[in-house]
């Protein structure tokens, strides 16, 4: 399956470039590729690839033969898989964003003081992407890492960040998620999601017990630049145990002081 791009802006900008020839398939077939390998499908035999790309074998060979000779990929003769200069392509965008550099210091005072770890992503269509996190120093610990991508619609920095954007925008991105039941506790329906979003709005914050894991909870508050508006979100993840007020009033103090001292950072880098 080729990329679905969840905003509605992004595909009149590409049927733009399509109809004007600006628009180059062959970059976004070779994206797509890419794509296809995840966490739950860390090498592709050639017909895999095909069948997640809906290209044809012929054609998926040639990008992953592409791929392998630019150092992106590999293969044991049956099997592909991507090398870790693939995480160059993120670094770039990372790098310029500079926000990671920022608030990993803000992130670390805050683990340091909840005893949990803190973490910081930006929304990309339907999912949101982790670009920086500080580990607990607990030994158990939920394995997240730079790159992760879970499902906007039921954490709670993908919760922040839709609450920012024009509703009809949020609501066109949570009816294109495939919104499933996660655990007991997940909130599927588009108009009750909808309806959260507005508590998160006027709350500044988003709560999320146990929806994404049973077990977890987590809290995460918007990061705004100069201008005012929503470039990421930050959170604490943690344990379940006691009432979501308890959280509350032990980690959003934490996590608002690190809002206004990034804010203020973003703030500096236009004056």
């Amino acid at each position: 399956m080729l990329p679905r791009f969840a905003s509605a802006w992004v595909k009149d900008w590409r049927s733009y470039l399509s109809d004007s020839g600006e628009f180059v398939q062959s970059l976004e077939r070779g994206l797509a590729v890419i794509r296809a390998f995840t966490r739950e499908r860390p090498q592709l035999t050639l017909t895999d690839a095909a069948a997640a790309t809906g290209l044809t074998r012929a054609t998926a060979r040639r990008f992953l033969m592409t791929l392998a000779s630019l150092g992106y990929a590999t293969t044991d003769g049956k099997h592909w898989r991507l090398t870790a200069r693939v995480l160059d392509l993120g670094h770039s965008y990372l790098a310029s964003l500079g926000l990671p550099e920022i608030v990993v210091d803000h992130l670390d005072r805050v683990a340091q003081a909840v005893h949990e770890s803190a973490s910081a992503a930006v929304l990309d269509g339907d999912d949101i992407v982790y670009v920086a996190r500080v580990e607990s120093r607990k030994i158990m610990r939920v394995q997240i890492t730079v790159g992760t991508r879970f499902p906007a619609y039921v954490t709670s920095m993908g919760r922040v960040l839709l609450a920012d954007l024009d509703p009809s925008a949020a609501e066109r991105i949570l009816r294109a998620s495939d919104r499933r039941s996660l655990t007991t506790h997940t909130t599927t329906e588009v108009s009750e999601l909808m309806s959260e979003l507005s508590r998160v709005r006027e709350a500044g914050f988003s709560l999320v017990d146990q929806e994404l894991e049973m077990g977890l909870r987590s809290l995460a508050v918007p990061v705004r630049d100069g201008s005012g508006r929503v470039v990421a979100a930050i959170n604490v993840s943690t344990t379940a145990a006691g009432a979501p007020g308890e959280t509350l009033e032990s980690v959003l103090p934490a996590l608002l002081a690190a809002q206004s001292n990034i804010e203020a950072e973003l703030a500096s880098l236009v004056r």
